[in-house]
């Protein structure tokens, strides 16, 4: 092959870039690196090197003097399963995904469903291979929360870490106040016997959600409170369990748009009218909600902004920022469920 072929599939170095620039080698890889004492005419003449010549950073090298790896673990709690069906997860994924990209970061997906997933997951994470983590729908009493703040990772849970809310940053919806405005509505419509499948109570959703009912009821019947794990076939199990109990139920609040699916399933199937003879109201205002048969009244959280808060809060903390805490309001949305 003539020289000159061979040069022409070289790829271009920092060499090329400072030839290009003007600048010396030194100056190319300070620019590359943050731009610490280059001023700006050589930052711009680096800036205009790089893409004539095509140079792509050698993300190793890079990370080897930066000590960063410009990547972070979005780490998923939950079974695989719940990854495809719950769309909140998909909605806060997408949502990390491209803000962290605004900032050339790229989002690695673990899903930690099984205390062995989670000890693996946990040694990636804090061997370096990430400069944080977004943990999303961490359970209290699990191990994996207290090993990556052991480790000293910059971590940023999606809603209240239970038992850790002033050593860990977090970005929640005010799920206390959206269960209060739901159990409020149903009231207003004249409801009188509300029940509630709740979401698990080893999660901040899952406690503040009830707490927000018995803030309107106060501790009523306990027959009238069953709880669910997030998933459709839960919400069926629950409303079953709950026409059991209280077989007079007029309403339900149902702390997922999911488990009310299988709510409103149990209804249709023991010929109960929605909202007739029972009225449902959610919580999330997923897709699930639009394709509900009637359409879903439910209590919107605005995923959007907690995954862009999620991100600004872990890009500050890996900056050395110490933890925050952002609450974000829910708002009610009526359909025709309720």
């Amino acid at each position: 092959m003539p020289p000159h072929s061979r040069s022409q599939r070289a790829r271009p170095t920092m060499d090329d870039v400072a030839a290009v620039a003007g600048v010396s080698r030194g100056t190319v890889s300070r620019a590359l690196n943050g731009g610490h004492n280059v001023s700006g005419p050589a930052l711009e003449a680096v800036q205009r090197a790089i893409r004539k010549t095509g140079y792509v950073v050698n993300q190793h090298a890079r990370s080897l003097v930066t000590q960063r790896s410009d990547s972070v673990a979005f780490i998923l709690s939950e079974p695989q399963d719940r990854l495809f069906e719950d769309p909140n997860f998909n909605v806060l994924l997408r949502g990390c995904t491209r803000a962290l990209g605004e900032h050339d970061i790229t989002l690695l997906l673990t899903v930690a469903g099984t205390q062995e997933d989670r000890k693996r997951i946990s040694r990636y994470v804090t061997a370096g291979h990430v400069d944080g983590a977004l943990l999303v729908s961490d359970h209290a009493g699990s191990p994996l929360l207290e090993e990556l703040k052991g480790r000293t990772l910059p971590v940023v849970t999606c809603g209240r870490p239970l038992g850790h809310e002033r050593e860990i940053s977090y970005v929640a919806a005010d799920d206390r106040d959206g269960a209060r405005q739901m159990v409020s509505y149903l009231r207003s419509r004249g409801h009188r016997t509300i029940a509630t499948i709740t979401g698990p109570l080893d999660t901040s959703g899952g406690v503040d959600r009830l707490a927000g009912y018995h803030d309107v009821l106060g501790e009523g019947d306990p027959r009238l409170v069953v709880s669910g794990d997030y998933t459709q076939a839960s919400g069926e199990a629950a409303m079953e369990q709950l026409l059991r109990q209280a077989p007079d139920i007029d309403a339900v609040f149902v702390c997922s748009d999911l488990m009310a699916a299988g709510a409103i399933a149990v209804l249709r199937r023991v010929g109960k009218r929605v909202p007739d003879d029972v009225a449902v109201g959610g919580f999330d205002d997923s897709k699930v909600a639009l394709a509900s048969t009637p359409l879903l009244t439910t209590i919107r959280q605005p995923l959007g902004r907690i995954s862009g808060e999620m991100v600004r809060l872990l890009l500050g903390h890996i900056a050395g920022e110490p933890p925050a805490a952002v609450i974000l309001p829910t708002e009610l949305v009526v359909r025709d469920s309720a």
